[in-house]
């Protein structure tokens, strides 16, 4: 018998930011991480927040499912993890084909993109993306689709976003 989720997988905690990115011990990682930082500052406007152990997000959205499930996730984020940081967008990223085929070396995931080395990257096509995404589900009206991947349809047993 499987637990059905309640709430978002991952939510805001007090941890501090800065002693997060202090424990990063891959030195590009930590690099990049500082750029993000700046870079997401500058495109939200909102402070970093630590989502759980590893994710660094900036605001949050509003979701709603025409079946009434609603409820707030991170609006944008990432993560610096070994292999690779890890860039998160909401709305999926299918819905940045056309800029992501010009970023650089990376690789995706439905709501993920993956980086190695930000110096090897289009910083002003990625800030274009994540310019984009913060638009879309920060909008007026609560952002309720996923763009692509397993939760593409609306139904009620799929998890909230993470």
């Amino acid at each position: 018998m499987s637990e059905q989720r309640t709430g978002p997988v991952t939510a805001p905690t007090d941890a501090d930011v800065t002693e997060f990115l202090d424990g990063v011990t891959h030195a590009v990682r930590r690099r990049d991480a500082d750029r993000l930082v700046e870079l997401y500052g500058r495109i939200t406007g909102e402070p970093p927040v630590m989502w759980g152990p590893t994710m660094i997000g900036f605001g949050t959205y509003h979701y709603r499912y025409a079946s009434g499930r609603e409820g707030d996730a991170g609006a944008a984020g990432f993560s610096p993890r070994k292999a690779a940081t890890t860039i998160y967008l909401p709305d999926g990223t299918a819905a940045h084909a056309d800029l992501l085929a010009r970023l650089g070396p990376h690789t995706t995931g439905v709501s993920c993109v993956y980086v190695k080395d930000l110096d090897a990257v289009d910083l002003a096509v990625l800030e274009e993306v994540l310019r984009r995404s913060w638009a879309e589900v920060t909008g007026t009206v609560p952002f309720t689709t996923r763009l692509s991947g397993p939760y593409a349809t609306d139904r009620d047993d799929r998890p909230p976003p993470a």
